[in-house]
C-alpha cells in the first residue's frame, strides 16, 4: 500500500502526518510555525517535521516518497511557489515551497506538490470527510478568517492565478456601521470577513457596546449564554452575514453538497442555527433542500487533503 505524507502548514502551527492510500492518518506531528522568521527558516523547520516522520515511517517498514502540502497564501500549484500571503507569517510569500522542501529531504522535485491549505482541507472534506461520496461540495470555514474551496469531480477549483476560494472578500450588507463600511484585512472595506469572523464578532460586540475588556470571542459566546444582549447581537449579525454570504455561493455554484467548518462552526446552535437560517433564506427554490453538513476531519481535514494532491 502507497504511503505518502500531508502537511498542514498554517500562521501558527504546521501539522504533518503520514497516510495511507484509504485516507487513514497512522501518526503526525506537530510544530509551531516560525512566522516571523522568514520562508528559509520554515522551510527548514518544516522538512525536519516531515524528516522525523520518515524515519519514524521507516522504523515501522512504511516506505513514503511523495510529500503534499497546505499551506497559509496563494500557492501557485503549478510551481509549487507561494505567490502572496499576509502579516501573519513574514516574508512568506516569494518562496519555492515545493521546490525547496524536495530540495531539504532529498526528494525528486515531483514528488512534491503543494496548494492553500483551505483547499486541502476542502480536499480532505470531499475524499473522506463530510462530503465523501458527492461529485461536488463547497467548503466554508468561518474561523480566524474566513475561506473556501469548490471542489468538483475530485479537485479543488483553484482560479487561472489560484486566488480562488478567497470567499471572504466579497461585499456583504452586514458589513457596515453607521452608514460606514468597515474595513478587512484584505485592505478593502465591507467584506464578509469583516463582520463574519471570529475576530470580527468580537468587534462588533464592542461596536454594540460590550465591554472592551471581554478578551476574545470565546467570551462573547459564553456571555451570550447568559443572555448579554451586545453578544447575542454581535453573533446573530455575524452568523447572518456568514449564512447570506454561503446561500450566495451556493446559487451560484450549486454543488451537491455543502460543509462548514471552522471555530465557529464548532460552537454550536448558537451560531449555527442562525446562520443555517439566513442561508436557506437565500437559496433559490430548486435548492431547498441541500445538506449541510459540519465538517468531520477537524484537525486531520487538511492533512488528508495535502496527502490525496500525492495519492493521485
Amino acid at each position: 500500500m502507497m504511503h505518502v505524507i500531508g502537511v498542514d502548514l498554517g500562521g501558527t502551527k504546521t501539522a504533518a502526518g503520514v497516510v495511507a492510500a484509504d485516507g487513514s492518518v497512522l501518526f503526525s506531528e506537530q510544530i509551531p510555525t516560525l512566522n516571523r522568521e522568514g520562508g528559509n527558516a520554515i522551510l527548514g523547520a518544516t522538512a525536519a517535521l516531515v524528516a522525523r516522520l520518515l524515519r519514524r515511517a521507516a522504523g515501522e517498514g512504511i516506505a513514503v516518497g511523495r510529500v503534499g502540502v497546505g499551506s497559509a497564501g496563494v500557492i501557485d500549484a503549478a510551481s509549487g511557489t507561494v505567490v502572496s500571503a499576509t502579516d501573519s507569517i513574514l516574508g512568506w510569500a516569494g518562496t519555492g515551497l515545493a521546490a525547496g522542501l524536495a530540495e531539504r529531504l532529498g526528494f525528486p522535485r515531483d514528488s512534491v506538490r503543494a496548494v492553500n491549505d483551505v483547499h486541502a482541507h476542502a480536499l480532505g472534506e470531499a475524499w473522506r470527510g463530510a462530503a465523501a461520496g458527492s461529485s461536488s461540495s463547497l467548503m466554508v470555514a468561518f474561523g480566524t478568517g474566513v475561506g473556501g474551496s469548490f471542489v468538483l469531480d475530485g479537485s479543488p477549483v483553484l482560479g487561472h492565478r489560484y486566488v480562488g476560494g478567497h470567499v471572504g472578500h466579497f461585499a456583504s450588507p452586514y458589513a457596515y456601521h453607521e452608514g460606514k463600511a468597515l474595513p478587512c484585512v484584505c485592505g478593502g472595506s465591507g467584506h464578509v470577513e469583516a463582520i463574519a469572523s471570529g475576530p470580527a464578532i468580537h468587534e462588533s460586540f464592542v461596536r454594540f457596546g460590550g465591554s472592551p475588556d471581554v478578551p476574545d470571542t470565546r467570551a462573547v459566546f459564553a456571555l451570550a449564554l447568559h443572555g448579554d444582549a451586545a453578544a447575542i447581537k454581535a453573533i446573530g449579525a455575524g452568523a447572518g452575514a456568514a449564512g447570506q454570504a454561503l446561500g450566495g455561493l451556493v446559487n451560484i455554484l450549486d454543488p451537491e453538497t455543502v460543509v462548514v467548518s471552522g471555530g465557529l462552526a464548532d460552537a454550536g446552535d448558537l451560531w449555527w442555527k442562525p446562520m443555517e437560517r439566513a442561508m436557506r433564506k437565500e437559496l433559490m427554490g430548486p435548492l431547498a433542500d441541500i445538506p449541510v453538513l459540519r465538517a468531520a476531519l477537524g484537525n486531520t481535514a487538511a492533512i488528508v487533503g495535502a496527502a490525496k494532491l500525492v495519492l493521485n
